[in-house]
Parts: structure tokens; sequence; C-alpha cells
């Protein structure tokens, strides 16, 4: 039976500070009653943005000042720790050690010892914490469970089969996951049988697993989300296929350059990459990240702009469906007069077949040195266009922005 759902479009400064990278201080984590809860980055249908939303409001985590959260950026060791000290208030339970790799000037060499003392974290061999290494998903899971004490009621091993990947949990952390798992702090996205334990977590999935650990210690409300992992309980089963609707906005990006020029009458063909997946409200990835986009920029000569018309779309998975949806069309344009240099015009640029022959016969430049041309007419046939010329202009597309796509007909994706 095909199911049709409501879509949204989704993606993923840490810590209880703004932490960048390396030794770079943090920034100051505002109070409670002043942090900021919204990001720029984090839509209302984000997977992650109740977690990310409660644990910004009591101060625990923080945005960078640009506005955003960065939820898919990678979380270090140091940054890890700085969120455990302000999550959890717990006493010490065994002395501090000096690790070799944190100088005592260290941004996070305070919040080290605590998330140390308090159980939290430990070191490796010769006295090393590497502070700066990315935190993988299960070594987030034991810290929790150890620091809170936590202990398998169950068979561990039992436990873990609930994981289609159980068997890439590592000797030391499959007690302390099954435990984990046990008290509802294991939180997967896009499928909960997946834990994916070796991969590096992401600030969104930390975010997830903390705000899990405080339900657990009843510090906070629990929140309804499909990928928090619940024993015994049924995994939904999956529709056969769904209907993407009229309307649905597809995000995309162009890897090959940061602007595109064409002249107005041309045509152009052009593949761009989805950049964010596209899911129903039941958490259902239909279109994956990296799809690909196949179509072609059209003249919108009513307008006198250009417009991207989408022909396929490319799934991950090597399938593919006919597709309706276009761009708005874009009217800016560039002027290209004689003389200019032509490297100011096509740094980080792409060429329409007819743009490069207009660049070529106006700036007396024969060999166009562009990111791309894109094909669909030779360029020597066009030069003839421009004989005479002293400018020309061109309408000039930032891909990223220009050539996000809306879906005009429905359409149905298998999901098998």
């Amino acid at each position: 039976m095909f199911g049709h759902f409501r879509w949204q479009s989704g993606c993923a400064a840490f810590m209880a500070l703004g932490i960048t990278a390396g030794t770079i201080a943090p920034l100051v984590t505002p109070t409670a009653s002043f942090a900021q809860t919204t990001f720029t980055d984090v839509q209302s249908n984000y997977w992650a943005a109740e977690f990310i939303q409660q644990l910004a409001q009591r101060g625990i985590i923080a945005g960078f000042p640009d506005g955003s959260f960065r939820p898919e950026q990678p979380v270090t060791r140091a940054q890890f720790a700085a969120m455990i000290g302000k999550a959890f208030q717990k006493a010490p339970e065994r002395q501090a050690v000096r690790f070799y790799d944190v100088p005592s000037n260290y941004w996070a060499s305070s919040a080290i010892q605590d998330a140390y003392t308090t159980g939290f974290l430990s070191g490796y061999p010769g006295n090393r914490f590497e502070p700066n290494q990315n935190i993988p998903r299960e070594q987030v899971l034991v810290s929790l469970a150890n620091g809170l004490k936590y202990n398998a009621n169950g068979n561990a091993e039992s436990n873990l089969q609930y994981y289609n990947d159980s068997n890439n949990i590592s000797g030391y952390a499959r007690s302390p996951i099954a435990a984990a798992t046990e008290k509802q702090i294991v939180v997967n996205y896009p499928n909960v049988k997946f834990l994916n334990p070796q991969a590096t977590a992401t600030r969104a999935q930390v975010a997830a697993f903390v705000y899990q650990a405080l339900v657990s210690s009843g510090q906070v409300a629990a929140i309804n989300s499909p990928y928090v992992v619940a024993l015994g309980e049924p995994t939904p089963s999956k529709p056969v296929a769904v209907t993407i609707p009229e309307g649905t906005v597809i995000p995309i990006k162009y890897e090959k350059a940061e602007k595109i020029l064409v002249t107005k009458d041309e045509t152009a063909p052009l593949t761009l990459t989805v950049s964010q997946n596209v899911i129903t409200d039941k958490g259902t990835v239909v279109i994956p990240t990296g799809s690909r986009v196949v179509g072609e920029l059209r003249p919108a000569k009513d307008k006198g702009g250009s417009q991207f018309i989408a022909q396929k779309l490319i799934l991950t998975n090597g399938q593919e469906y006919p597709i309706n949806a276009t761009s708005e069309v874009i009217t800016k344009t560039e002027t290209v007069k004689k003389g200019i240099n032509t490297k100011t015009i096509l740094r980080n640029t792409a060429l329409g077949a007819g743009a490069a022959a207009a660049v070529s016969v106006v700036t007396g430049d024969r060999a166009i040195a562009a990111e791309e041309i894109l094909g669909g007419a030779t360029i020597g046939g066009l030069i003839g266009l421009f004989f005479g010329k002293q400018s020309v202009d061109l309408i000039a597309i930032a891909p990223n922005t220009d050539l996000q796509m809306t879906i005009g007909q429905n359409f149905q994706v298998s999901l098998k």
C-alpha cells in the first residue's frame, strides 16, 4: 500500500561551550535564561531539533556566533568532556591524574579532569587523553553508562542482538552499551536498528545521547522520538513506496563551481546533487543526500532570465525516476566588457557554451579556462553571434541558492 506523507528536508559550537577546533578558546556559554535556542541550520523538522533545543534552554550546549549549531560536525573528546561537566553534577570518585597531552592552560583542562574524576571518561595508556581525537558513538555511550553507574539487568549479548550491526561493537563497549540500551539512552537516526558504533559522533547525536541520559536519571522529561531505541517494542514497518507530493522542495548543491554564467538565450545541460535528505514525517528517507538531479538550464524568455528544469532523479542506490521540478527564474546579470581580465570573471565559475563564446569574443581571450564548460553546443559555432560586441550581459547564477527546486507533480518512489 502506498503511503502519502508530510515532508521535510533534513540534514547533522557544541558542548556547553562554542568550540571550533583544536586549542581555540571556547565561547562563553550564555546563562540558561538568555541561551540561544534556535539555530539557523537546525530546522524545526530536523530529527534532533528538540533534543538540541531542550539542552540549549538549559545552558548545556550553545551555538556559534553566526547563529548556527553545525549539527553534523564531529565532536572531540575534549568537547564531550566539557558538555559532560555542564550536564551532570556528580561528586568525584577517584583522584585526578596528569595527562601528558593536556597542558594546564589547555581550554578544557578542568573539564577533562572533572570528567575523569567523576568516572565519565578515562585516558589511554601512557597517561594520554587525546583531547582532539574525534569521539566514536560507542565511546559516548560507554562514557554515559559508566559515569551513571548503569549495568545491564538482562543478558547483555541478547540486548545487543537488537542491532543489525552488533558485531561492530568493541569488546570493552558491549556491556555498557547493553546497559545504555536498557536505559533508552541510545538514539539511532535514520534507522533505529543500526548503531554504527565505530562512526564518529556528531554534535546532534551527542546532544540526543546526553538528553536521553538526563531522561534516564529523572532530570528532564522524555521526548517522543521514533529514533530512541526501546527494547521489546516492534520496529515500525516501512511502506513499499511513498508518494512525494507536489510542492516538496528539494535542496541541492553544485560542487564544481560557485557561479554559473549563461546567455539569456542558451540551453545548457546541468547535473545537481541533493544536499540534504528528503524524508517523510515518519522519518523514512526517500531521497537521500548525494542523489543526483539531471536536467538543464533553459531560457525563460518571457521573464528575461534562466531556469533549471529537472528531467531525471537518480537515487544513491541507482534507481532512476522522471521528475517534474523547476527552480525559480534567475534574472540577475553580470556584464562582461572588452578588456576585462578573464581571471576575475572565471574564478570558481562554470560557463554555458554560449557564455564561453561571448566571453572569448568580447575579452579577446581565445583560451577560456573556466571551472567547467557546460555542454549543449560547441563554442566555435557560437563565436559569430558575438563579433563586434564591446560588452555582453550574462545571466549570473549562484547554484547553491538559486537552483533549489520545487516538485511540480506528485510522483512515487519505491522503498525496496
